[in-house]
């Protein structure tokens, strides 16, 4: 979708051109000029394709501005050549396409003819930058060539996350890297999810005539169906009651999703500012959208030079106190950029290996396909009297059941698991002493920054409370989860700091949150709303629910997931535990008849097999 070309007003422009940000340009680039007119070319960009964002920029320290036009900029690229009029969606799709091939060719070289992918290139290398993460985002961009149609909110919400949330998150990291983390506080992610969803609708409604225009109508079917005859009207261009009703109703509902005063609380006083600032902004262009009326359908609405200035001015006069008062770190020299899984098709899947073979030779068994389980979730019990029995320390004993959690984890990529869920660390285990806390969330800090399952198809994701944990943890849990979203064969959760109860209650308030903003009617409630504001609403059943150790209770694990999970209890402590139990596992559960409290279905004939997919080689 592209924001509209707006040339800025010549007195905000000049404003806006500080001598830091061209100093801090010099510094970084040295006395490459090429390099230095790719960063002018970017910001240039960035400045007439979206001139908010440029000032949001403009608040931002000035040795992280080139950096972030050449994001922004690079986001504008692919945008405009993904809604490029006049040109036909496969012919769009292939320049969005050539353009991340070259992107990938280019940071391989380090260098790029192309100013923008070289300023991209530069940014990547200097502040470490791992590029993989965009690759959603670009695919998502390939696929907007071809035009989107949504059935209802949770599948445009979905579309947002993937088109806004890594880039964001790119420049989350050049916060960070730069000394000033702009922290996300996991108890205000509903926050943040409000957030970008009212900043896109605020885009949408705001590029409603140039979308029109290409026949796209980027509003979900669930927002047009309580207002009959919008839907035609908008597509054929005509301002009608109906059309008015509606836009009304999604300016009210996006005015209120962008605004979120806690969610900059615990914040550095610098980004939060850049954030409030961004939220005053959209409510002005709201304002505007409001206000419009029949031209909307016909031009973007603009907001007015002091509409503008209002919002700006005082932003900027907190920003430059509150920046100078924060030692920033400059980036070095730089390095090469890490650039596997970006989506040029022949090198999306080029950094994955199969998982290394069972040093014994063992292969999964054949299981059918109508007794595989989709998720499996295990209670990762007994590492320290594995340890203990062997007059080891307990953390040698953690240490073991490390290793042992790699090797299921290869059983889970060869059986072709879908979902394997790992309880690592529970909320009661806190009561454990101090020492044997410390060594559990040394090796939990060490396994990521390790990351032994870089090269493998496996999605990371967390499940837990951040309270408690150190920082550096909770971050590189998030990391983690946000470069791999994009990854396939197998979904691995880890439960850390997780406790059952503390989730049915933490949904309980997120309903009744929902509920106060009319999201959900309490009258109305069903599991399904529950299980829609659980922290992982995706996530399925739990099929089979195995613990070792020699205990038979489930400990306040996944109570709603696994209310119908088969239950296997096997003797024997994690650590001595390996794929093959994975697969022994998988076999006695193919042998039970699930019933759910109905008649149970025959068995599956034996020659109709499940064959694990192929690993990417």
């Amino acid at each position: 979708m592209t924001t509209t070309p707006q040339r800025t007003p010549a007195a905000l422009d000049t404003a806006t051109r500080t001598r830091p940000s061209r100093a801090a340009a010099r510094a970084l680039t040295g006395e490459d000029p090429a390099l230095r007119g790719a960063y002018r070319v970017c910001r240039r960009v960035t400045r007439v394709h979206d001139p908010a964002i440029y000032a949001l920029v403009q608040l931002m320290p000035a040795v992280l501005r080139p950096a972030c036009w050449a994001l922004l900029a690079a986001a504008s690229v692919l945008d405009d050549l993904a809604d490029e009029p006049d040109v036909e969606p496969a012919e769009r799709a292939a320049r969005v396409e050539a353009w991340t091939g070259a992107l990938q060719q280019d940071l391989a070289a380090g260098a790029s003819t192309d100013p923008i992918r070289y300023a991209l290139v530069d940014t990547a290398g200097r502040w470490r930058l791992d590029l993989t993460s965009l690759q959603g985002a670009m695919a998502r961009t390939r696929a907007d060539a071809h035009g989107l149609r949504f059935a209802d909110w949770a599948a445009w919400r979905a579309w947002c996350n993937k088109e806004i949330v890594p880039w964001v998150d790119q420049v989350r990291h050049l916060f960070e890297q730069a000394g000033a983390p702009m922290t996300l506080r996991l108890d205000r992610q509903a926050d943040y999810e409000h957030f970008v969803d009212g900043a896109q609708l605020t885009d949408v409604l705001t590029d409603l005539s140039t979308d029109l225009a290409q026949g796209l109508l980027l509003l979900p079917q669930e927002a047009l169906e309580p207002f009959p005859g919008a839907e035609g009207d908008l597509l054929q261009g005509r301002w009608s009651p109906p059309v008015a009703a509606l836009i009304t109703e999604l300016t009210a509902l996006a005015r209120q999703r962008v605004t979120r005063p806690a969610m900059t609380r615990g914040m550095h006083p610098g980004a939060g500012i850049v954030l409030d600032t961004a939220a005053s902004l959209m409510r002005a262009q709201l304002d505007a959208i409001d206000a419009a009326g029949p031209t909307l359908l016909t031009r973007p609405p603009r907001l007015s030079l002091v509409a503008r200035a209002r919002v700006l001015a005082p932003a900027r006069l907190r920003s430059s106190m509150a920046w100078s008062l924060t030692p920033l770190t400059m980036p070095g020299a730089p390095r090469p950029a890490v650039t596997a899984n970006l989506p040029s098709p022949a090198a999306r899947d080029s950094g994955l290996r199969p998982p290394p073979p069972h040093p014994s030779g063992a292969r999964p068994p054949q299981i059918a396909a109508d007794r595989m389980p989709t998720h499996v979730a295990v209670i990762m019990d007994g590492n320290g009297r594995w340890a203990e029995q062997r007059g080891l320390s307990r953390s040698e004993g953690h240490r073991a059941g490390t290793a042992a959690a790699h090797d299921i984890v290869y059983g889970a990529l060869e059986i072709g698991l879908r979902h394997l869920t790992l309880y690592a660390f529970s909320t009661e285990n806190w009561k454990r002493n101090t020492e044997e806390v410390t060594a559990i969330l040394a090796g939990l800090q060490k396994e990521l920054d390790e990351d032994p399952f870089r090269d493998l198809d496996v999605r990371h994701r967390w499940s837990g409370r951040p309270d408690g944990l150190p920082e550096e943890l909770v971050q590189a849990l998030v990391r983690l989860e946000r470069r791999t979203s994009n990854r396939t064969a197998l979904t691995l959760t880890a439960c850390i700091n997780y406790g059952g109860r503390h989730e049915m209650t933490q949904t309980a308030a997120a309903l009744l949150q929902a509920a106060r903003e009319g999201d959900v009617d309490p009258r109305l409630l069903s599991e399904a709303d529950f299980a829609r504001h659980l922290p992982h609403p995706d996530m399925p059943d739990v099929d089979l629910l195995w613990r070792p150790g020699d205990e038979q209770r489930t400990s306040n694990f996944l109570p709603w997931h696994a209310a119908y999970a088969e239950l296997y209890f096997t003797p024997g402590h994690w650590p001595d535990m390996d794929r093959r139990d994975l697969w022994q596992a998988i076999t006695e559960y193919g042998r039970r008849q699930r019933r759910h409290g109905a008649v149970p279905a025959p068995l599956t004939s034996p020659e109709k097999h499940h064959s694990p997919p192929s690993c990417p080689t």
